[in-house]
């Protein structure tokens, strides 16, 4: 039996998550965030103190690395047993888990365990190579984007409205950045993976944006 899996990729801050935890609840299935697995390992090498630069103390946190999600309502991360959801959305966290992405012993490492997750009676798996590289077979793909500017309006609210204190200038010449190393990095690279409907949400409410990955998978 194929167990289907809708992918939905793209840069950071193009309302992936938002869309793809709304459309795992609305078809049911099941709900891979794998941006929040980087993070996760990220925050976990920033707490034991390990050197961001070393690929083998990245990849010794790695193999011990246990996660566990509630994604029930809004998304949260347990790493190790301790919630660790208000970590995820700092740029101290993305630009960590940008780096240790990059390595391919560490990709290799959770490929596994992100693959694991296609399980009855489907999967929206969200990321930045779903549809390229874990899941290319994937009978659904979209490729879900939105300006730099926008996207760094969008961070810059939801760290405010978090509490956190935030600069927008700095927000989005860091997406930038980071949008510049994923795209040019060796391994799995963000790309448009073959076959994926692109759409580009910076003028599209989220609701419109769900409707039509709803419309794509029905």
């Amino acid at each position: 039996m194929v167990i289907p899996v809708l992918t939905i990729d793209g840069p950071s801050g193009a309302g992936k998550g938002t869309v793809s935890r709304a459309v795992a609840r609305l078809l049911g299935w099941n709900y891979l965030d794998s941006g929040s697995i980087y993070r996760s390992l990220a925050i976990a090498c920033l707490q034991a103190e390990a050197d961001l630069n070393d690929i083998d103390a990245v990849c010794k946190v790695a193999e011990k690395l246990q996660l566990s999600f509630d994604c029930d309502a809004d998304l949260k991360v347990f790493l190790n047993g301790q919630d660790i959801t208000h970590l995820l959305a700092t740029e101290t966290t993305g630009n960590a888990a940008s780096i240790v992405a990059a390595y391919p012993p560490v990709r290799a490492l959770l490929l596994q365990k992100q693959k694991d997750f296609q399980q009855l009676p489907g999967l929206v798996a969200d990321g930045r190579d779903m549809g390229s590289v874990v899941f290319p077979d994937a009978a659904f793909k979209v490729y879900l984007t939105a300006s730099a500017e926008e996207r760094g309006q969008r961070r810059y609210k939801q760290l405010i409205e978090k509490g956190i204190d935030a600069n927008l200038a700095t927000i989005t010449q860091e997406i930038e950045q980071r949008d510049r190393r994923d795209r040019e990095r060796a391994t799995a690279p963000l790309t448009v993976p073959d076959g994926a409907v692109i759409i580009d949400s910076s003028s599209l409410s989220i609701q419109q944006v769900i409707d039509a990955v709803m419309e794509l998978v029905q």
